[in-house]
């Protein structure tokens, strides 16, 4: 009894292990069909393939434009301590001038409340 169900796990295992065989080999055929029968066919394929390993051309500004928007950034940013500075200023607190221009900059932000906080405050 023992090595009859010896005999059908074998058998089992070597069933499973020939239609991997035959799964791998319709496999391999396939491949090598369709590359040597239609090599046309791929080329869209492989140029896509190799276009993905390429880095992306990416068009570059032109010096000057960076250069302009790095000034821009730079005058904000220097704006934007000088008001930060103004707001912490104990001294500004007994300026009415200067309180109400830092509610109207702190309320609607624009150009005009930044030059007065940056006239008023200290």
């Amino acid at each position: 009894m023992a090595d009859r169900s010896l005999s059908l796990f074998k058998l089992s295992v070597a069933v499973a292990f020939g239609l991997w065989l035959g799964f791998i080999a319709i496999v391999l055929t396939t491949w090598l069909a369709s590359r040597y029968l239609f090599p046309q066919s791929l080329a869209p394929v492989a140029q896509a393939v190799q276009q993905l390993g390429q880095p992306a051309v990416v068009a570059p500004q032109p010096p000057n434009r960076m250069f302009e928007q790095y000034q821009e950034n730079l005058r904000k940013q220097e704006q934007q301590h000088t008001l930060d500075q103004a707001r912490n200023n104990a001294r500004n607190l007994s300026n009415p001038k200067c309180q109400f221009w830092l509610q109207q900059d702190q309320n609607a932000p624009n150009e005009k409340s930044k030059a007065n906080v940056l006239q008023f405050c200290d």
